[in-house]
């Protein structure tokens, strides 16, 4: 029997609604009342992760950012991929034991880790080798314990700005297949809104429900929804996020509106959500940056904004 051929935007509409028979992924169901603990992201120290003191010559490592953690009170880390030796090669077994060994008896938390990739290529390629890559990052989140790893969309290919449709189809597949290896280590599965194929909340939305996994969520970036309310958009997509990237502000890096903490942790309260808020402070443009300053400072602001919400 001949069938029909369908286009890409076809297909995808029909993974919106159906997923091997059944109705596509509903909302997380949660238990108990909203819960969050702070985190910090280690991107907060791109520069000095990746670059060695003129002073010294000595490069400031995970291991170092774990005794920072330490020392200003930060309950969790989130150790991005991209910060381990010989990025985007896996650690060697001995490294991240030691890490995680460290981060322990500390009592750091490891809140989530991430790489970088390309599931929106238009080069089948380059998405199967993010997949694999994806795949041999997973493993590593399993052995640092960490429970959720994050992987990119992608951003809008040349000749796709009004394909959209198109693009997340294979954007669902990449995922699909990273769910299924996460499932197998216990690793969910984090899409960040990078303000890339993602830059709305109802976009984040219907690829999540597309992806159709359970093992599949949403790390809601404060800072990268393009829309007019940033803030409704956060609140809507809250119900499908399994982890944050906690920003200045909600309209972008280099905006100089700082975002309304106090309305950000109602929003929280509401929602029900139980998990970790890991803050990322970035460079903006016409600003010194410090990490070692800035982070313990945006730290302060949110613990005092979360726990005026929470414990009044």
């Amino acid at each position: 029997m001949n069938f029909p051929r369908c286009s890409k935007g076809l297909i995808f509409l029909i993974l919106c609604l159906f997923s091997n028979g059944i109705f596509a992924q509903a909302k997380l169901q949660r238990t108990g009342e909203t819960s969050v603990k702070l985190s910090l992201n280690a991107y907060s120290f791109n520069d000095a992760l990746t670059s060695s003191s003129r002073e010294t010559g000595k490069q400031f490592s995970l291991m170092d950012l774990l005794d920072f953690c330490a020392a200003n009170n930060i309950p969790a880390l989130d150790p991005t991929g991209y910060y381990f030796p010989g990025y985007p090669e896996v650690p060697a077994d001995e490294y991240i034991y030691a890490f995680k060994r460290k981060a322990f008896l500390l009592g750091i938390e490891i809140s989530g880790t991430g790489i970088r990739n390309n599931f929106a290529s238009p080069d089948p390629a380059v998405r199967a080798a993010d997949v694999e890559l994806a795949k041999k990052w997973i493993v590593v989140a399993s052995k640092l314990g960490a429970p959720v790893i994050r992987l990119f969309a992608g951003p809008i290919p040349a000749g796709y700005e009004d394909k959209w449709d198109e693009v997340a189809g294979w954007m669902v597949d990449c995922y699909r297949e990273c769910a299924e290896y996460g499932k197998k280590y216990g690793v969910m599965i984090g899409i960040q809104n990078h303000g890339d194929m993602l830059q709305t909340a109802d976009q984040c939305i219907k690829l999540i429900e597309a992806v159709n996994s359970e093992w599949v969520g949403l790390i809601l970036d404060t800072g990268n929804f393009k829309v007019e309310d940033p803030y409704a958009d956060i609140e809507k997509v809250i119900p499908y996020t399994i982890n944050f990237q906690l920003k200045e502000s909600v309209y972008g890096n280099n905006s100089d509106i700082k975002i309304d903490l106090p309305r950000f942790f109602q929003i929280i309260k509401r929602s029900g959500y139980r998990g970790y808020i890991p803050i990322e402070t970035l460079v903006m443009k016409g600003r010194p940056y410090d990490p070692f300053v800035l982070v313990p400072q945006f730290l302060n602001q949110a613990r005092v904004a979360m726990n005026a919400e929470f414990y009044k």
